[in-house]
């Protein structure tokens, strides 16, 4: 696992009789973006969930910075996740919230000085005494978008990171991106904005019906499936997940 921020072997996850995630196999380096794509229900939230240590895998193992996903205090110490619906509490004000999550986190003084740098960053300064409820749907995801890095994760697993954004706010959400990996960290990136995806990802892996049908660089995969005729990576997200004409592969029966 030297090297990699992320690892996972066969990791799987079913509810009841339905699969959610098949025998995922990830090597992620330490320091890259991976961008994680597939349709709605194709497994991309169980996995980070998984990862996380918000649920548990049915079977197989995984790691964060070396450590299983078992060891949950060790990993929570390390990443930071932005699900698609972040959590922000209406009644308290964007830097009450920050502050709120510095306390939960035993974050040390240090860190908390981030606060306010991370106010300014997201163009969030003026309204920062504002109270949550107030704010549109674009400075919700902001603040939560700073409370997922108020603590300086080695890993930072975004959902839908972009959503509900204007342009402006978009750019800054993917220049804190390419920063965070400049700076060694990791990002997990899970979106449906593909040009973000383009312009950001070192690796790319397509989901579809809990497996992992496709990965590579960017423009390595719009290679192989360019037949010819240029591509984008659009194409290529359609045609590996194009329900009428994909077959999942063969697996083993575990007896599960």
């Amino acid at each position: 696992m030297s090297g990699l921020a992320i690892e996972t072997a066969s990791l799987s996850k079913t509810y009841g009789g339905t699969t959610a995630l098949a025998d995922l196999s990830l090597s992620i380096p330490t320091g890259s973006v991976y961008g994680f794509l597939g349709p709605n229900g194709a497994g991309k939230t169980t996995t980070m969930r998984l990862l996380t240590t918000l649920s548990k895998p049915t079977s197989g193992e995984a790691w964060v910075m070396g450590d299983p996903i078992t060891d949950r205090n060790a990993v929570v110490s390390r990443v930071g996740y932005l699900p698609e619906t972040p959590p922000v509490y209406d009644e308290l004000t964007a830097r009450e919230q920050l502050a709120y999550l510095a306390d939960l986190r035993g974050l040390p003084a240090g860190e908390r000085e981030r606060i306010e740098p991370l106010l300014e960053r997201f163009a969030l300064t003026d309204a920062a005494d504002d109270a949550i409820r107030t704010y549109s749907k674009g400075m919700r995801q902001k603040t939560a978008l700073a409370g997922t890095v108020l603590q300086d994760p080695d890993v930072v697993f975004l959902d839908e990171p972009t959503s509900g954004l204007d342009p402006r706010a978009a750019r800054t959400v993917r220049d804190l991106i390419a920063d965070l990996a400049a700076e060694g960290r990791t990002v997990f990136l899970s979106t449906h904005i593909l040009p973000v995806v383009e312009e950001l990802a070192d690796t790319v892996g397509m989901m579809n019906e809990g497996r992992l049908v496709a990965e590579g660089a960017p423009e390595e995969l719009k290679r192989r499936a360019a037949a010819g005729t240029e591509r984008t990576l659009e194409d290529v997200f359609l045609d590996v997940t194009d329900e009428s004409a994909w077959e999942p592969p063969a697996v083993a029966d575990t007896g599960e």
